[in-house]
């Protein structure tokens, strides 16, 4: 483990963040991980080096420059298709983030697939970017949604899960891991049971792409979404996986330049995917910067190392965690990722949060864009601490040790 721990020592020198200090002094800990993670220099780097050296506007130029940078984002394109083991870079879709993706998808399903009263089965556990979108779509179409509870735990109950199936279900719809439990959701399962019934599943890969390696094809889903700047990439970027032949059945979600073949004042007639998705101009350098970000993570880090060191770190936050007199730790389940979700006793997570940004540790506290889920673990927030690759165990020691603090200094005097 030792040695783990002086990888990640070495790694970290890569982040040029997380050298930063607290206004107070205090070293930085990050440990927000799950809302946003930090970029290494290669990532940032590449910003200036495109725009220094050849950028210019994509597709629509012949000269040099829009030659190369045409190049590279399309090379993007074919790193991200590699990545999550898509059949072809034609299914791979850039958009602004996995928000945006979402609704892309939803809107076009909305033209072609839905009927009023269908139903999209989701879990307890979804981001508010996989409920409201459906909520957009119902103003339309009057659908519903059907969600599924998760066990004491914080897992899915399969058997809950094909009971909610009918024959009014035209989507299933599930986050691969939550962004509040940490839980990995057993998506081969579901998408087998999806297969049975003919119905097409979608994914949100957000938290589950940055600490496992994914195969669409390998899991046997339709559509797939994730955000870049999870997976230490820029923001202003995210993925569509639209399984062949969606694309070519979806409508597009946006009109304008680049997603045509022709347009007279009587119609326009559309590109084949991807490029009917991504009109205008599209996040050129937040693309390419992506692709170095997934470069970085598998040739200068490496998945193995990732899954290894980040498996140690949720296991000794948890041990670590239980010493807080009066913590409750929401998740449990297993398979787990790298969240850890709790509350002290009756302190607000917004007191907990603000004290531990006076010593230097960020966290995110709140509802996490999850607010059907708070209802269901009965509370109105909790304190989230994320955890990456570049994070070590005296960090999680700081953050106990101030929990601890924060119970003796909260707890009722008698």
């Amino acid at each position: 483990m030792q040695e783990l721990i002086r990888e990640a020592r070495r790694l970290r020198a890569d982040f040029p963040l997380l050298s930063q200090r607290h206004p107070s002094g205090h070293t930085l800990v990050y440990l927000d991980n799950a809302a946003s993670a930090q970029k290494p220099k290669v990532v940032i780097d590449t910003f200036g080096r495109i725009f220094s050296t050849c950028y210019a506007n994509i597709h629509r130029g012949i000269h040099w420059m829009s030659q190369d940078t045409t190049r590279l984002y399309e090379e993007a394109r074919v790193t991200v298709a590699e990545f999550i083991g898509a059949a072809s870079e034609a299914e791979i879709v850039f958009v602004r983030g996995a928000t945006e993706g979402i609704n892309l998808i939803a809107q076009g399903l909305r033209r072609i697939l839905f009927q009023p009263g269908d139903e999209v089965v989701v879990t307890q556990a979804e981001h508010h970017a996989n409920i409201v979108p459906w909520h957009l779509v119902a103003q339309e179409v009057p659908i519903r949604l059907r969600p599924v509870p998760l066990t004491p735990e914080g897992g899915l109950d399969l058997n809950q899960l094909r009971s909610a199936l009918s024959a009014k279900t035209r989507l299933i719809a599930i986050t691969a891991m939550s962004n509040v439990l940490g839980t990995e959701m057993p998506v081969a399962e579901v998408a087998r049971l999806a297969r049975q019934q003919g119905i097409p599943i979608l994914v949100d890969a957000c938290q589950a792409v940055v600490h496992h390696p994914i195969d669409v094809q390998k899991w046997d889903i339709d559509f797939l979404v994730f955000s870049g700047h999870k997976l230490y990439g820029p923001t202003g970027i995210g993925v569509v996986y639209m399984r062949a032949p969606w694309g070519e059945k979806l409508p597009p979600y946006q009109g304008g330049g680049d997603m045509i073949r022709q347009v007279t004042w009587e119609a326009s007639v559309f590109a084949p995917p991807p490029a009917k998705f991504e009109a205008g101009t599209p996040p050129i350098v937040e693309a390419i910067a992506l692709a170095e970000a997934i470069r970085y993570l598998g040739r200068r880090v490496g998945w193995d190392f990732i899954q290894t060191y980040e498996a140690y770190l949720t296991e000794y936050a948890e041990a670590c965690l239980h010493s807080v007199e009066g913590l409750q730790l929401y998740g449990t389940a297993r398979p787990k990722g790298a969240i850890w979700s709790f509350n002290i006793a009756d302190i607000h997570a917004h007191d907990i949060g603000t004290l531990l940004d006076s010593a230097g540790i960020a966290v995110r506290v709140g509802h996490h864009c999850a607010q059907p889920l708070m209802e269901a673990l009965g509370v109105p927030a909790t304190v989230r601490a994320s955890l990456a690759f570049y994070n070590l165990p005296e960090e999680i020691d700081r953050l106990v040790h101030t929990l601890q603090r924060a119970s003796a200094f909260f707890a009722p005097a008698y």
